[in-house]
């Protein structure tokens, strides 16, 4: 049975006047429970926090806009405080307690994507609550709680049940949080617009990827992640991931067309994209996209760290390596043809620029 590919919008799971948290569903989006994979964005108002959580699923979170802090306390670790703002990715492994906050007008969206293999739902991120209404101390008695933290019955139910808000709370603009400290970044953030590019063709497109080299942490999170930015009306080159990895796409802006190819050769998701969708390409299918004249830029995540692409079109496709005899036969086509095949797209770029 085939499984639905259509992209997918986020829908809004809970909020307040401090913001809210979306998901996409894996009853909407069935590839999320076929491919283990979860995705939530979390939207913080001006002085909105996020209270202290952890989460069943290792994941990369990315900046969509705005700026922000970021408090992040990996396992037997110290807490570290960083200032986030648009572009900027992050890695999550499992055990990571994490806030967020935002000081500014404009809201902050973090988009977050990950692996759900050891999830307690498959396509679905749980996460567990220090405080709030649903902390995790308020499933447990006040007794127990007291021994824990040696403190009297009293001051047990003061500080379990005096925060009402549950996930995402707005601050009084007299509190103040610790300063972020600039050391903090290192080896944790990545910022995608300032970061070298992997790619970069004229009138095409840019790329830069994550991967163990410039974001370690992505290999304790066993994830690789890429900010495409494709030019107007350009194209990025049909290819597939041969190391069996399944690629997420979330449209962060623009507009464009996409087009995924499977076994037999059939056509299994043909559409427009458009911002705010996400997408998943199964194992070793092929994908290519063409973007509207605005452009069209997307954040992907690859179920492996370091991934690798073969693609089907350019001088560093797999049509250059094979031998002219080979396409002949392959095609059934004749000498002068092949040789015209051969001949186009003799440069090593992936991106192609709309025909003049």
């Amino acid at each position: 049975m085939a499984i639905d590919l259509t992209p997918q919008l986020a829908k809004k799971v809970y909020g307040g006047d401090g913001g809210s948290y979306y998901t996409w569903s894996p009853s909407e989006l069935p590839m999320l429970n076929h491919g283990n994979i979860g995705a939530a964005k979390l939207a913080l108002e001006k002085n909105g926090f996020a209270l202290p959580r952890y989460s069943d699923s290792s994941m990369v979170a990315y900046v969509l806009q705005g700026n922000g802090v970021v408090g992040i306390v990996l396992p037997e670790s110290e807490e570290k405080i960083l200032t986030i703002k648009k572009g900027d990715a992050l890695a999550l492994p499992f055990g990571v307690v994490t806030w967020w906050y935002n000081k500014d007008d404009t809201e902050l969206v973090v988009l977050f994507l990950g692996d759900t293999s050891k999830a307690h739902k498959p396509g679905e991120f749980t996460n567990f609550f220090l405080t709030g209404s649903n902390g995790i101390f308020t499933g447990f008695s006040n007794e127990f709680v007291g021994r824990a933290w040696d403190l009297e019955e009293e001051d047990v139910r003061t500080i379990v049940g005096s925060q009402l808000g549950k996930g995402i709370v707005k601050f009084d603009v007299n509190i103040k949080l610790p300063e972020p400290k600039a050391d903090h970044r290192k080896g944790m953030a990545l910022n995608c617009f300032e970061a070298p590019l992997d790619v970069d063709i004229k009138d095409g497109g840019r790329v830069v990827v994550l991967n163990t080299k410039n974001l370690p942490l992505v290999g304790e999170v066993g994830l690789g992640a890429d900010l495409v930015r494709l030019d107007g009306s350009a194209m990025c080159s049909p290819g597939f991931s041969c190391d069996s990895a399944l690629q997420v796409t979330y449209i962060v802006r623009g507009s464009g067309r996409v087009q995924v190819v499977g076994p037999d050769g059939k056509r299994v998701l043909e559409t427009t994209l458009k911002a705010g969708n996400l997408f998943i390409v199964p194992r070793f299918h092929v994908v290519s996209k063409i973007a509207n004249p605005d452009g069209m830029e997307w954040f992907s995540i690859i179920t492996t760290p370091n991934p690798i692409f073969t693609h089907l079109a350019g001088s560093c496709s797999v049509w250059k390596a094979l031998s002219p005899t080979v396409l002949q036969a392959g095609f059934n086509v004749d000498s002068k043809l092949e040789q015209l095949f051969r001949s186009k797209r003799t440069s090593d770029a992936i991106f192609f620029p709309p025909p003049k």
